[in-house]
């Protein structure tokens, strides 16, 4: 059988598509295939559970853009399906004289994107976050938290009824052109479709390169290593405290974060990870790690982040070390309050230059689209992209499209 759509990879992008395809193309033959035994076992189920503002990305640009749609369809789908989540709001806060620019930058950029916030002096944080040091802080309220891996499973619930294939536990090899399509060789043997959406997170570059498609970029990966609060610290932290970004530092800084499980994350600092999933510190596959040790686009980054990329390491070393980065922000926090806490692993495009490609990246080829840079806020904005990819995608003749609910189709080409 020849499926319509075949979709690789069991995380939220992937099930958001899926399920975005389902809902504009009513009779399509829909497979999603996922080399694991379960859904969101990457990225996923492994991040901080925020419902992103979109604050922080260009005005404009893709994430920018879908996040903000996203911010409110997450919320609606949530609240559509009984799944738990918050609009808790955030503090971002400056800690030192230096970080006030930045601050005001990120206030002028919330006008731009139109997002309500409230910029914040030292007394006014407190009243938020009675134990946080800061000079001043911008509330930002639309921020909130959700379960992701719950998402998703609801995701999937929704492709299954309205007909679609989900088969856990089958690697894709690769995927080759043939007269109608695609043929599709994974570990369960060969599958065909009409058209392949590409949304493989950690190994999306090298399917879209297997498939004859150039992303211009390559993933590195980088840990996210995570403390969390003892049971008895949480009430050090009402919602969510995040730091002013370092602009000579492509990552966001550590920060604290209420799941919507009630538990307190601290983190993350960032590491090149020496395996696509390198979730703990000494997990190394040779492939992976010479792929990247040998990239010009992470040598270009660490030749210009040399500084901070050496005391990133350190604090993956060194538990003081990452205890005094959270001091920064809640100065009463101690190492006897937090405890390791599962880590994961960023799927970040490079460029050759060493640039972090900054948009989501997504790449028209014959017959399929390769999504091959889809880190955070992704999840966030994974209900739009989904829509967005199904309104773009070249659907099969036979097909007839329902009305779409989404935001219309994106731009041809590469989005980067």
């Amino acid at each position: 059988m020849r499926h319509d759509f075949a979709i690789i990879g069991g995380g939220i992008v992937g099930l958001a598509t899926a399920s975005a395809l389902g809902e504009r193309y009513p009779d399509a033959l829909i497979l999603l295939l996922e080399k694991e035994e379960a859904l969101a076992q990457h990225q996923t189920g492994r991040n901080s559970g925020v419902i992103h503002s979109g604050i922080y990305y260009a005005p404009g640009s893709l994430k920018a853009r879908l996040c903000q749609a996203g911010n409110v369809s997450m919320a609606e789908f949530c609240e559509e399906h009984g799944l738990p989540y918050e609009r808790c709001g955030k503090v971002i806060v400056a800690t030192r004289p230096e970080e006030l620019p930045g601050l005001e930058r990120l206030r002028q950029r919330a006008g731009e994107h139109g997002l309500p916030v409230r910029a914040l002096a030292a007394e006014e944080v407190r009243e938020i976050e009675p134990h946080v040091a800061a000079l001043a802080g911008l509330h930002v309220p639309s921020t909130g938290i959700a379960d992701y891996t719950q998402v998703c499973l609801t995701l999937a619930r929704l492709v299954q009824e309205r007909g679609g294939e989900i088969r856990l536990g089958t690697r894709v090899e690769s995927f080759q052109p043939d007269a109608r399509g695609y043929r599709i060789e994974t570990s369960a043997g060969p599958f065909a479709a009409h058209y392949v959406i590409n949304c493989a997170g950690l190994y999306s570059d090298r399917l879209a390169r297997q498939a004859g498609s150039d992303p211009g970029s390559q993933i590195v990966p980088f840990r996210g290593e995570y403390y969390e609060l003892r049971p008895e610290r949480r009430s050090l932290v009402k919602n969510l405290i995040y730091p002013v970004p370092n602009p000579d530092f492509p990552f966001l800084g550590v920060h604290f974060t209420r799941m919507i499980d009630g538990s307190v994350h601290a983190g993350p600092n960032a590491v090149l990870a020496f395996a696509r999933e390198g979730y703990h510190k000494w997990d190394v596959n040779l492939r992976d790690l010479g792929e990247a040790l040998t990239y010009s686009g992470f040598l270009n980054l660490a030749r210009r982040n040399l500084g901070e990329g050496a005391r990133e390491m350190w604090r993956s070393l060194s538990k003081a070390a990452f205890v005094r980065s959270l001091q920064t922000l809640i100065p009463e926090v101690t190492a006897e309050d937090v405890i390791p806490s599962e880590a994961g692993v960023r799927a970040q495009a490079l460029t050759p230059d060493g640039r972090l490609v900054d948009d989501f990246l997504l790449i028209d080829a014959p017959a399929a689209l390769h999504v091959c840079n889809a880190p955070s806020p992704a999840a966030t904005s994974s209900l739009e992209i989904g829509r967005t990819i199904a309104a773009r995608v070249q659907a099969p003749a036979h097909l007839t499209p329902a009305p779409s609910r989404g935001p219309g189709p994106a731009p041809q080409g590469v989005l980067a």
